[in-house]
């Protein structure tokens, strides 16, 4: 029979026939070992066919509905208490059976990196916390990163939630862990985390389209997007006007010569002495954005050659091969991960061993980053690989020129929230946890309009008017200024910040003005941050009233004579200076607003400002800088004051 008959016939057949029964299906977050949240009504939704009629059984009732036309069901279960494990049956024309479900307290996580930064980057630093972390009543479901423009979605890929282990762990956000961490050794009821987050990302990206109903430019942005020919025809004008430009073949002299540079064999002629960690541009190259190769011959002693040997280079702007003896051992290819590599038991001698380092910067500032650690680690030993090395220019890129601009998904308003947060806000939360803002600190007066936008907006979503909300409070980064206090992008990031927590209801502040690193976006002190949070928790979504669960904020000032004194809340057992030196970081200022460094004192539960050059004080700035690294107010039970200004 010729194909085409065949065809026609299949399709004749097929028009015939009534299609096939639509199995009941649910979303993926609803699925064996779930979380769900205790003590309030829950929410079990999918799809089936149209008119089908499913029931759902769980803890000893059975409830029924039949899906509407486009085969959307759901229905309400009563709350339940904590406890578990326990099982649901879902049937239809199908039935489904969920297992080892726990009753328990659920938390959205989300942000930017630092909220994504899983176990899996730090485990040296949490090594302890690893090891002992198994705990089935500790539970993340992970959502896939998933941009979508076209309007919020049903579902995601499917994932699992996965119970905290050792081997699970190395998945979990390290905030949000900690913070669950904490709340269940206190409470001992199970905590489920939901992992939503993206680096990089803006706050604009997760607030929803009917967030933005104050905002016609932004839904003008989101109408436009839901384009997808548009949308295609940017990204491919983009594309097109980057591939016109094309760049000449590399010329890496380093990889065209023979031997290769990082070949024991090659000779290094003219090869100059540099020093690590550092920039090149400190040291002499000016204006260089390409490759730099590094060599140096380091010392190894007999008796730690031929063991694992681990390696230790900072980080490095912006990527880097590593090579020993003219092996490759490791790579990075962009700048923000720590750099550890492991040398193989084969591959190091006694004596000297050639270590070379190629290293690729794009733009900015090139080479290896300071107050990092640069070493070899063996057999409880260290090898310092701090000092003079030798260098030689590989490559030198030529300037670019700019590009016409794509649009990626998830850098655009609502992108996140469709395809991350819209799936699952019918799933039942205690609270969420807020940590971002490094992607708008360029912009701290939007920013001002749009985190407490968010925070209403997901309280919409949820149907929860009054969810817990808690904001993890930017940390000190970049250089410290030693100058008194002026413009700072982030210190004004903390203050709006802090004043949205003080003004929304059931919104909490973990401080984290103690926590950061110079020179690091990414610092490694996530626990104390998770563990700050969770104590805003114990406050805003347990009620505790006896706990000091922050450090002090600033309540008033009053102008006495030629001082200013402030008054705080959350002083706890007292103010302190903490680490025991005179209070620092204290600005001050009459009507003219020129800041100088005052001196502060602590009198009960206030604070004393003053200086000989303002006789007539009208204004107080603590810790107004984006690294203010040496203030040090705070109560007795550890936790930092927040910074602040009084001239808003």
């Amino acid at each position: 029979m010729p194909l085409r008959t065949l065809t026609l016939i299949s399709l004749l057949a097929a028009s015939l026939c009534p299609s096939l029964p639509a199995d009941v299906t649910l979303p993926s977050i609803v699925s064996d070992g779930m979380i769900l949240q205790r003590d309030s009504d829950l929410t079990v939704w999918g799809w089936a066919d149209p008119d089908e009629k499913v029931s759902v059984h769980f803890l000893g009732k059975s409830l029924s509905t039949t899906a509407d036309a486009a085969g959307n069901w759901q229905v309400s279960l009563p709350p339940s208490p904590a406890g578990g494990p326990h099982q649901m049956r879902i049937a239809g024309k199908n039935e489904i059976t969920l297992r080892n479900i726990l009753m328990g307290d659920v938390w959205l996580c989300s942000g930017q990196s630092n909220m994504t930064h899983a176990f899996d980057r730090w485990q040296e630093e949490y090594a302890a916390e690893i090891a002992a972390s198994k705990n089935a009543q500790i539970r993340q479901f992970r959502v896939p990163t998933n941009p979508i423009l076209t309007g919020p979605q049903k579902d995601f890929p499917g994932l699992s939630w996965q119970e905290a282990d050792p081997q699970s762990l190395l998945e979990f956000t390290v905030v949000g862990y900690f913070h669950a961490k904490k709340l269940f050794d206190k409470y001992q009821v199970p905590q489920g985390i939901i992992m939503s987050c993206v680096g990089g990302t803006r706050i604009e990206a997760w607030t929803s389209e009917a967030g933005f109903k104050n905002f016609p430019d932004i839904l003008d942005t989101i109408e436009r997007n839901k384009d997808t020919e548009y949308v295609n025809r940017i990204n491919a004008e983009a594309k097109a006007d980057r591939e016109s430009d094309t760049p000449p073949p590399s010329e890496d002299r380093g990889l065209a010569s023979a031997p290769k540079w990082y070949d024991p064999a090659h000779q290094p002629l003219n090869w100059k002495s540099i020093n690590i960690p550092g920039y090149w541009e400190d040291q002499g190259l000016r204006n260089l954005d390409g490759v730099v190769w590094y060599r140096r011959e380091i010392e190894i002693p007999a008796a730690l050659a031929g063991q694992e040997i681990k390696v230790k280079l900072g980080r490095i702007r912006n990527a880097d091969e590593l090579y020993v003896n003219g092996q490759k051992v490791g790579n990075t290819t962009y700048e923000y991960p720590q750099r550890r590599y492991t040398i193989p038991t084969d591959l190091t001698k006694p004596g000297k061993n050639l270590f070379v380092i190629r290293v690729t910067n794009y733009a900015g500032s090139g080479g290896f980053i300071h107050d990092k650690p640069y070493q070899l680690e063996v057999a409880g030993q260290t090898i310092d690989l701090k000092g003079t090395w030798h260098y030689k220019v590989g490559e030198v890129y030529r300037p670019t020129r700019s590009y016409k601009q794509g649009i990626s998904a998830q850098s655009q308003p609502s992108g996140l929230y469709n395809g991350m947060i819209a799936p699952f806000t019918r799933y039942g939360l205690r609270g969420m946890l807020w940590y971002q803002g490094e992607s708008n600190a360029g912009n701290p007066a939007s920013y001002r309009e749009f985190l407490p936008n968010l925070i209403a907006d997901w309280r919409q979503q949820w149907n929860a008017p009054n969810a817990t909300f808690l904001i993890a409070q930017l940390p000190n980064f970049m250089d410290i200024d030693f100058l008194p206090p002026s413009h700072s992008n982030w210190a004004e990031m903390r203050e709006v910040q802090l004043q949205t927590a003080l003004e929304t209801p059931n919104t909490g502040l973990g401080i984290a003005i103690d926590l950061g690193e110079w020179n690091d976006i990414h610092p490694g002190n996530k626990k104390q941050v998770g563990e700050r949070l969770a104590l805003q928790a114990m406050q805003h979504a347990y009620g505790e009233t006896d706990l000091v669960t922050s450090g002090p904020l600033f309540r008033s000032q009053e102008i006495v004579d030629d001082t200013i004194v402030l008054h705080f809340d959350h002083t706890g057992s007292g103010l302190v200076s903490s680490n025991g030196e005179q209070l620092a970081h204290f600005a001050i200022a009459g009507e003219d607003k020129k800041f100088v460094w005052g001196d502060a004192v602590i009198k009960g539960d206030a604070v004393v400002v003053s200086s000989d050059e303002v006789p007539a004080p009208r204004y107080v700035r603590y810790a107004w800088a984006d690294n203010p690294d040496f203030a040090n107010l705070g109560n007795a039970e550890g936790l930092p004051a927040s910074p602040f200004r009084t001239d808003r």
